[in-house]
């Protein structure tokens, strides 16, 4: 397999996650009528249900593929996947449908850690940086088309084709696995499964002070754009009435991001993943507090031009610190990457979760919430690097590889 093709596979492979969440979005006061969800803001439990699933299921799905290789787990969490889409076409209601989408979650770990750890089996340092960076950049061409594909969709049907839509696609992706991608887990990297391998897995993790601060960092960053996502539909249909645009405004911010990773890909070669997304990290809390007071001093909603110009930069800066911090936190845990992507991609993922639902349950009509809450964990993100950091930010401590 090639460069071009094995970018373009792990990106796909990440993509069924992003697009287990942003293909719902036009969807979710459909499915709430459907099933008789009165509060509006419970919609946004179809979406906290499926992170709550591939949270967890990530600490399983590492130390498995360090023992029995990456391609064995990846296809039978892309078959639970699969059979959890079909699943949801058939639920009579609501707490059925949130415990479909929490094995669709579970499925869908697989996607997350094992890409992770294919990618690090065969690149590190900047080199892995750079590759992440392209992966992202195609992974956010999801965000762009998902919500109007979604939008598209139920213009044929109801809200049921739209998991159908789901376990097809995933269906292809299995198919090009594994036809295309042999096996990257090197013999002499192969871990026992037994508890204490698992727990001395983890313990090497957990007690890297880079690794771990920069998780925690990544975690509350990652929380301010779970929260957005959960309380996207409300502020853009809600607050600034965009209707059947919503999915546009949501592809534009989108298309920033993938740009920022195109950008992050051909510079971290020269000038290194720390001076990157230290920079960004640096202004994203700036944009964030502007954001923010801007917010709490204008009388009724900022005028959507405005609001989209401040969270479109802010995402911009969002997609040099993703890829990269990513990649700092893995760079010290290639001898156990499957176990470190596992641990790190629950914390990123469980953490995330919580501190987003918390900002999208916040949500009152009006934007203030989910403007205190980027600037809230820009701020502790900040304070997490400067601890990993030992207080130095700027400082590349690795050759380009």
């Amino acid at each position: 397999m090639g460069k071009i093709e094995f970018i373009a596979l792990m990106a796909f492979l990440m993509a069924l996650n992003a697009l287990a969440i942003d293909i719902m979005l036009p969807g979710l006061q459909e499915i709430g009528a459907s099933l008789g969800v009165e509060n509006e803001n419970h919609r946004q439990y179809v979406i906290s249900a499926y992170l709550i699933g591939f949270a967890f299921a990530q600490l399983a799905y590492g130390p498995i593929s360090d023992r029995f290789g990456r391609r064995a787990p990846m296809f039978w969490g892309l078959a639970i996947y699969i059979v959890a889409s079909l699943a949801a076409v058939l639920v009579p209601t609501f707490a059925l449908l949130l415990t479909v989408r929490f094995i669709q979650g579970i499925g869908s770990a697989a996607t997350r850690v094992i890409t992770v750890s294919i990618v690090r089996d065969v690149f590190g340092g900047r080199a892995m940086a750079e590759i992440m960076s392209l992966i992202m950049m195609v992974f956010m061409v999801v965000p762009v088309m998902a919500p109007g594909t979604g939008q598209i969709i139920m213009l044929f049907g109801e809200w049921h084709l739209i998991f159908i839509f789901m376990a097809v696609i995933t269906a292809l992706v299995w198919a090009w696995m594994a036809l295309r991608l042999p096996e990257t887990l090197a013999p002499e990297d192969v871990r026992p499964f037994t508890a204490r391998s698992v727990i001395a897995g983890f313990r090497i993790v957990l007690t890297n002070r880079i690794a771990l601060c920069y998780t925690l960092a990544s975690t509350f960053i990652f929380g301010a754009l779970f929260g957005f996502i959960n309380s996207a539909q409300q502020i853009y249909v809600g607050i600034y009435d965009l209707g059947v645009w919503f999915p546009v405004a949501f592809a534009g911010v989108a298309t920033f991001m993938a740009l920022s990773s195109f950008v992050n890909a051909r510079f971290v070669g020269r000038f290194g993943m720390r001076r990157l997304s230290h920079g960004a990290l640096v202004g994203f809390l700036s944009i964030n507090g502007l954001w923010l007071v801007l917010t709490l001093l204008w009388t009724g909603p900022l005028p959507f031009p405005i609001f989209i110009t401040l969270f479109a930069l802010a995402m911009f800066q969002f997609g040099w610190i993703g890829s990269n911090f990513n990649s700092l936190a893995m760079e010290p845990l290639g001898h156990v990457a499957g176990t470190a992507s596992s641990v790190l991609g629950f914390m990123g993922t469980a953490g995330g979760a919580a501190i987003g639902g918390v900002i999208g349950q916040a949500y009152d009509g009006t934007s203030l919430p989910l403007v205190a809450g980027f600037f809230s964990v820009s701020v502790i993100g900040l304070f997490f690097v400067l601890l990993a950091e030992r207080g130095r930010l700027f400082q590349p401590h690795s050759k380009p590889v």
